[in-house]
């Protein structure tokens, strides 16, 4: 039985991947059923893990977003690149493969027929059904489970990662919060037939009650690697989303308790321009330790943005900083020294920042640096931020100063700060501290950010464009309308 199990099971990971009819369709010749995974799991928790696993996995395996051939599809680091990409703090800095290019023109946003579209949507409901099909193995969303048990610890991963998938999903594909707009539709169960879009309310509602859920399903969880979520990761998700609600108040006591649950340091002066390339670095509270194992090479983040990798950055196609935001960094400020005019054209590669260890330009074949998804910096910086919005201007400072007092020798000028001077400068301080972390859209979207290009930027450089304009958020794309009746 348990042989037959684990050959089900192999297949079971690569099933449900979008959440139209056509794509959550099984063939029970190859794949376990949803009755099976109800009947079974309990009795296997290692079916359980095997398919949290493979959740884990999709954040960085290659075609996780439903292609074959495209090399920007590569879990939640190639989306990353997207969203800073349309943010102008990251710039394409050449055109000579094309990968990025048209989201960097905003021309993929604005179609729902081109694949830049599909590929995040796809790879947000592959993470939501495999959560689904641990979520439906232990019971469904009202399962009652026993408190500190391996069972409690799997099914809070998995409603942690449902609503992973859904903060991003609303991230990119609603121009705002705003709460009666229809925008997703909603999957609880692998069980569901076609659903209509649910409204903003209706979405963000599902996200609350899954991370509040998992931050108390998962005390006393003590993870095997940081690519599971722990209590400190499901904190952080929810921080994010109720700031993203504009609930500034319980983002802020959210942040603080993600920051005392971590246990983690900040990234020090030293490490700052030592390499983002160790999920062992201490700051680092999500991420992926990539091994030969993970057969990653080209087709990968580092593969895209990495001088020191085989990849586009090195061959024609650099992933920059715009010009305005490196020159908003003070001289004296570490930070200024992760960017390097490498080649002497005015291009400002982040060479001191993220770097494969041997610094041999064009030199790792096989990806073995690893994926940075989330950082305690992120609940510094997210805390003094909806601190400033409460009106908190001394919790604000003492955040803000827990960061910069790591960076530049002299912070005594954000004591002078309050107010808007305050926030604008936490702000600034959250694109400069997290540049190239796909950080800086969830930045935009939630503060109802106008944007300003860089003047090296290809396209646009100079223009002023709204958060809210159509061309910085997806379409939903047009093979989901078509094979979801209920979409028009």
């Amino acid at each position: 039985m348990k042989k037959f199990i684990y050959i089900l099971l192999g297949l079971t990971l690569t099933t449900v991947v979008s959440c139209s009819a056509d794509f959550l369709e099984k063939d029970p010749s190859e794949n376990m059923s949803d009755e099976e995974i109800e009947e079974i799991a309990p009795g296997y928790p290692e079916l359980s893990e095997a398919l949290l696993r493979g959740i884990y996995e999709n954040m960085y395996k290659t075609g996780s977003g439903g292609t074959d051939l495209d090399h920007d599809d590569f879990g939640q680091k190639g989306y990353d690149i997207y969203s800073d990409l349309l943010s102008g703090d990251m710039v394409l800095g050449g055109l000579t493969y094309g990968w990025y290019s048209n989201v960097s023109q905003m021309l993929s946003p604005v179609d729902f027929t081109n694949n830049d579209n599909y590929k995040p949507w796809r790879y947000y409901y592959r993470i939501v059904n495999g959560a689904n099909s641990v979520i439906d193995g232990f019971g469904g969303n009202d399962a009652e489970l026993e408190p500190v048990s391996d069972a409690i610890h799997s099914y809070s991963q998995a409603r942690a990662m449902r609503a992973y998938a859904y903060f991003y999903l609303a991230q990119l594909f609603a121009e705002s919060y705003d709460p009666s707009e229809l925008i997703l539709p909603i999957y609880t169960s692998l069980s569901q037939p076609n659903q209509p879009l649910s409204s903003t309310q209706d979405v963000y509602d599902l996200i609350v009650k899954d991370l509040t859920y998992a931050i108390d399903g998962l005390e006393g969880f003590n993870r095997s690697s940081k690519s599971y979520v722990n209590k400190t990761v499901a904190q952080a998700l929810l921080a994010y989303t109720y700031a993203a609600m504009g609930e500034n108040e319980m983002a802020k006591q959210l942040s603080q308790d993600a920051i005392l649950s971590s246990g983690a340091n900040l990234v020090s002066k030293e490490e700052a321009t030592g390499g983002f390339n160790d999920v062992n670095t201490s700051g680092w509270i999500w991420g992926t330790d990539i091994t030969l194992n993970s057969d990653l090479d080209l087709v990968s983040w580092w593969g895209q943005v990495d001088l020191f990798t085989y990849s586009y950055a090195w061959a024609g196609d650099p992933k920059i900083i715009g010009d305005e935001l490196l020159a908003a960094i003070d001289d004296n400020d570490v930070r200024k020294g992760q960017f390097v005019n490498a080649y002497g054209d005015g291009q400002y590669y982040p060479i001191n920042k993220f770097y494969s260890p041997d610094r041999v330009v064009g030199g790792q074949r096989n990806i073995t640096t690893d994926y940075l998804y989330m950082r305690v910096a992120e609940m510094y910086l997210l805390n003094a931020e909806t601190s400033a919005k409460t009106g908190d201007d001394a919790t604000a400072r003492a955040a803000l100063k827990a960061i910069l007092d790591l960076r530049m020798d002299d912070t005594t000028y954000v004591d002078a700060l309050s107010g808007d001077a305050l926030l604008d400068e936490i702000l600034l301080q959250t694109r400069i501290e997290l540049w190239g972390e796909g950080k800086s859209y969830l930045l935009m979207k939630r503060n109802n950010s106008a944007i300003t290009l860089p003047s090296n930027h290809l396209s646009f450089p100079g223009l002023v464009i709204q958060s809210n304009d159509d061309r910085l958020t997806f379409d939903i794309p047009q093979s989901e309308i078509q094979n979801n009746p209920n979409i028009n």
